[in-house]
């Protein structure tokens, strides 16, 4: 590479949760290695909230970071609701926030922005449209969030995860907008099912069983935890069992546990958080017990896995609802919603975990809605744009 060569510069913003922030860091990963193939430097910069996750994963990173100041509009069905003096509060820091943004991308000049949404975008992808700089919004959900609804009007290009997703745009904005699908880790793609066999112990599963894995993310979900601890006797008597319980639900699984018959515990491995073998056990799992964020489905459609998805009833929008309710629909996942019973579980499970022709169908169909390559598009996009100005 020339000593000279001129830095190809991406300003990111979004976060606030995983779901805004990973997908663009995923693609930031994406975009580095492609440029770094042609021997082109690139420059990062990430405007987010200073409270937020994109903070703590940037500082992981060795990622430059720059906070900026934003209000959070809290969603009422009462549209007096949205009067409320918090929101009046929050909202009288988007001009401050305007401000700072503008003088961020105002120094750094970037080739590019990236906005996967959160609040932090409005005001960093207001300041980019002010000042004629190329931005790329990227909509993780099936939905259309409140940042990216505002920000795709002034967007270069719009990529979505969903082609449902494309209706909710207004007509002259679909012209500018492409399925791009939601960016899906590289190492999640390189799951070896006997890692996760030897990582966690599992000799004690029985080979001739399909392998169930119960997820209800990183804190996990006392609602999944609970109808899956009700079903574990029936459970363990047609599949073996990894259970991701959380952090602070494991000691409380242990002994809620600790009656099962030993034939049947050892087809049972709970856990309280599952790190680097999460692609490992992903590649082991014939079926999928979890929630349904925009996150899991990007993954679960990408390696092609059949689910059972709860929806977490309080999500944004609800999103989580509306995403399992699309996967359902499609024949790659079956739903469960309202005031669940273990019998409920236990009823959606029964045929999957019997009939490995359905197993492979909704496979299939899941798969067959998957952008294992999301990234890469995406990162096809922020070229393009780039490259209009």
């Amino acid at each position: 590479m020339s000593s000279n060569q001129r830095e190809f510069r991406l300003l990111v913003t979004g976060g606030g949760t995983g779901g805004h922030t990973y997908p663009a860091l995923t693609t930031l990963r994406a975009l580095q290695a492609r440029l770094a193939a042609e021997g082109t430097p690139v420059g990062v910069l990430w405007a987010g909230t200073a409270d937020g996750l994109e903070a703590t994963v940037t500082a992981a990173e060795g990622i430059r970071f720059l906070p900026v100041a934003t209000g959070k509009l809290r969603r009422s069905s009462n549209p007096l609701g949205m009067l409320s003096t918090a929101n009046m509060k929050d909202m009288a820091r988007v001009p401050v926030g305007v401000a700072q943004a503008r003088s961020i991308v105002s120094d750094f000049k970037p080739d590019v922005v990236l906005s996967t949404g959160g609040y932090v975008a409005v005001p960093v992808g207001l300041a980019a449209n002010m000042l004629r700089r190329p931005l790329v919004v990227h909509e993780q959900t099936v939905g259309l969030g409140l940042a990216n609804r505002l920000l795709a009007k002034r967007a270069t290009r719009v990529a979505v995860s969903s082609p449902s997703t494309l209706e909710l745009l207004p007509e002259r904005v679909r012209e500018r907008a492409v399925v791009t699908g939601n960016p899906v880790r590289a190492e999640m793609m390189t799951g070896e099912p006997l890692k996760a066999v030897d990582a966690l112990g599992l000799d004690s599963f029985d080979p001739d069983l399909p392998v169930l894995y119960v997820t209800g993310g990183a804190q996990g979900a006392v609602q999944i935890n609970t109808l899956v601890t009700e079903a574990l006797p029936w459970l363990l008597q047609h599949t073996n069992v990894i259970h991701q319980c959380g952090p602070n639900n494991l000691q409380d699984m242990f002994e809620r546990t600790a009656t099962l018959p030993a034939e049947l515990a050892a087809r049972y491995r709970v856990m309280g958080f599952v790190g680097a073998e999460l692609p490992d056990v992903l590649a082991l799992a014939d079926v999928v017990v979890s929630r349904s964020g925009a996150g899991t489905i990007a993954e679960l459609t990408a390696l092609g896995k059949p689910a059972v998805l709860v929806p977490l009833a309080s999500s944004a929008g609800n999103e989580q609802s509306e995403n399992a309710r699309r996967l359902q629909a499609l024949g790659a996942a079956i739903t469960l919603e309202g005031d669940l019973h273990f019998s409920d579980l236990r009823g959606a499970l029964a045929g999957l975990l019997a009939d490995p022709g359905r197993r492979a169908r909704m496979a299939d169909a899941a798969r067959s809605n998957g952008h294992p390559d999301a990234a890469e598009r995406l990162v096809d996009l922020l070229l393009e744009a780039a490259r209009s100005v």
